[in-house]
């Protein structure tokens, strides 16, 4: 639904989390208002402006953020709740390593005494750098990057546990392109980026200097991180590229994949990953290996202990001594994204721990603020939702009765998890000590990742979740074909239970449109009923898909996010589709919900359920971001920024401009011909 790249693992975690709000000042719930609105701007030309410009005007965003929206808002109002459950966990569980609040409430203890952090300096991670100092040979490189990879630490490339999308009864190890610090690829090729590469390289050496190298042999060894870097991101795939699940999807063995370069030492890399007897495993890039086996092969022992190093430093940064930790947060917070101060520590602390014992911590916040009637609220919305994209897979006007047979046929499998899982993780054999802020880390990321690599091989866990109960976020899982919408998100501004019909339906019902389309954007639509990777459309049916993808591409290549920087339309795709169905859907099933019962027909603050509708969407991406951020995003993002999200579907949904009296042509409702639709 939506993204927040300020997590702590990869991929193999896969937990995206946030944290969000003012620096000071009582946090509020984030409902729908007309006082957000700004009514001298006009719908016919700054539709975003007139929804959300009143707010826009009285939010600027915090020092101590990158952005600030909605979204943020009601991250802010959960962690302000969250902090309240771990200081009360840390003053009572002190001496309990059993319970889900003892080990909550002691890593946050760990976390906050930043006194003994300080006192410890670099040596939390000396064990891991005496490891890296003992380097002798490639296969001890290799073997090297195993084992940070199992403390989910990714130098050389990344790698991660999830269903075979080819076989989804099973899980599969993964490996994909990676072994990068900056945000993409384009960092270290592209012209625009060339000051901050300077940067980058004054950063590292800032920081090696920090944990003991000399003036000159650090900017020596700075020069090298980001040659070396530099060698990975030429090889890399492009990141719209990367999108592309046939392209990405490569099945081979360790020995085919042996096959790609000379030097890569895959059974040591396999055996120190616990996967000694692995028949095969799916490679995202392959010709991204053959790069990094001549790396491993072309440069030095001494190279490679440096790059290593570096990404050892890079990763605990934030867990260490406060020198440490500011001169990460100077380069990576401040200069790439425009922070201006750090969070709070207890904010990052609760950010850390819903990221690592998220279930923990996420049983603890259910039972004090999910109540059932909400989930109850959610599937009747989901029902409402259901039946409208159903139906309009059996009347859809381009798509044949072969193809319609069998997106029926999937949709008819389609499930849904609302709040939290039924069953929470076992957090019991991770140790957390009150007197080891980053052990901690160490210990719960071993665990997460361990856990998952255990399961190579095995039968999937279909009552899994990928997100913490607190997240303010959606997901759609292709391989399950289920949505899943944690307790975080089923709250104000998207689910309001004081609020009418038309402000539900346009925030929290269209973000259930929003993921039931994800099963059919571009490569959704590619999964089949079994949720497994396999073209199972007609080949006329795939071209005008593509054509219509094509539409939407075009529209929103056109947004302008900063002065000559454009939405990247390719990149975002999938999102933006599955925007114009959330949308779209969700103003049907209104239509539908008013008919049935008239009496719920409105007009409140002087505005119709069809203008709240609208409205509420609009709303619920009201956003500002600091250049810098936006600048990073535009880049990694398969989102569109929030302006163009709000702006974007409503523009191309044929009922927005009678709504609004909005003239077709008009700057914010083209015309019929020129709009984008695909469901």
């Amino acid at each position: 639904m939506t993204e927040d790249d300020r997590r702590l693992g990869s991929s193999m975690t896969g937990k995206p989390t946030g944290a969000g709000g003012p620096a000071d000042g009582e946090p509020r719930i984030p409902r729908f208002s007309i006082e957000n609105m700004d009514r001298s701007a006009e719908p016919a030309r700054d539709f975003y402006r007139y929804a959300a410009g009143g707010w826009l005007d009285r939010n600027p965003v915090p020092s101590d953020k990158v952005r600030w929206g909605a979204f943020d808002e009601l991250i802010q109002w959960n962690f302000h709740l969250l902090r309240g459950i771990l200081e009360e966990s840390a003053a009572v569980g002190s001496n309990d390593d059993a319970t889900p609040r003892g080990k909550v409430g002691r890593f946050f203890a760990s976390a906050m005494d930043q006194a003994r952090i300080d006192r410890l300096g670099f040596s939390p991670i000396q064990a891991e750098l005496d490891a890296i100092k003992a380097l002798a040979t490639p296969t001890d490189v290799v073997r090297a990057i195993a084992e940070l990879h199992r403390l989910d630490i990714e130098p050389g490339f990344g790698s991660y546990v999830i269903a075979d999308k080819r076989n989804s009864s099973v899980y599969a190890f993964y490996v994909m392109q990676g072994g990068l610090s900056l945000p993409d690829r384009e960092y270290y090729l592209n012209d625009e980026f060339a000051a901050i590469r300077t940067e980058y390289a004054a950063h590292i050496a800032r920081s090696l200097e920090q944990l003991g190298a000399a003036n000159d042999v650090a900017t020596k060894q700075a020069k090298v991180v980001l040659e070396m870097e530099t060698a990975l991101a030429t090889a890399s795939r492009p990141r719209a590229d990367l999108r592309d699940e046939d392209r990405n999807y490569n099945r081979l063995t360790p020995t085919e994949l042996g096959q790609l370069g000379a030097a890569s030492h895959w059974d040591a890399y396999l055996v120190a990953r616990g996967l000694p007897n692995l028949a095969y495993l799916v490679v995202g890039q392959p010709e991204f290996f053959s790069a990094f086996d001549a790396l491993v092969s072309g440069r030095s022992i001494a190279d490679w202990k440096t790059y290593l190093r570096w990404h050892v430093l890079h990763a605990y940064a934030r867990f260490l001594h406060r020198a440490a930790e500011n001169e990460h947060f100077e380069f990576f917070e401040r200069r790439l994204r425009g922070q201006q101060t750090q969070e709070p520590r207890w904010k990052r602390s609760a950010l850390v721990i819903d990221g690592l014992l998220g279930e923990a911590l996420g049983q603890i916040y259910v039972e004090k603020y999910f109540p059932n009637d909400a989930r109850a609220r959610a599937n009747e919305l989901i029902d409402d939702l259901r039946a409208v994209f159903r139906d309009r897979l059996a009347a859809l006007p381009w798509m044949s009765a072969e193809t319609r047979a069998k997106a029926l046929e999937k949709f008819a499998r389609f499930s849904v998890k609302i709040g939290h899982p039924d069953r929470f993780r076992d957090y019991s054999s991770v140790e957390i000590r009150l007197d080891d802020y980053l052990g901690n880390v160490r210990r719960a990321l071993f665990f997460e990742v361990n856990r998952r690599v255990a399961r190579v091989g095995g039968p999937v866990d279909r009552t899994e979740w990928e997100m913490t109960p607190p997240t303010v976020n959606a997901y759609f899982n292709p391989t399950q074909n289920e949505i899943v919408f944690p307790a975080g998100i089923l709250q104000p501004p998207f689910f309001d239970a004081t609020a009418d019909d038309a402000v539900n339906y346009g925030g929290i019902g269209a973000v259930i449109g929003h993921e039931i389309t994800h099963g059919y954007d571009d490569q959704g639509r590619k999964y089949d009923v079994e949720g497994n990777l396999r073209d199972w459309w007609t080949e006329a049916d795939a071209k005008e898909f593509d054509r219509r993808a094509s539409v939407v591409i075009e529209a929103y290549n056109r947004f302008e996010a900063l002065p000559g920087i454009f939405v990247n339309g390719e990149l975002t795709l999938g999102e933006n589709i599955a925007d114009l169905g959330g949308l779209s859907i969700a103003f049907e099933a209104l239509q539908r919900r008013l008919a049935r019962e008239p009496a719920r027909r409105r007009t409140i603050d002087g505005l119709t359920p069809e203008q709240r509708l609208f409205l509420a969407w609009a709303q619920v991406w009201r956003q500002n971001s600091r250049d810098e951020e936006t600048r990073r995003r535009i880049a990694i993002d398969p989102h569109s920024p929030g302006r163009f999200r709000a702006a974007g579907a409503a523009a191309n949904h044929p009922a927005f401009g009678p709504a609004f009296g909005v003239p077709e042509g008009s700057p914010t409702f083209p015309s019929a011909a020129h709009r984008a639709t695909v469901w």
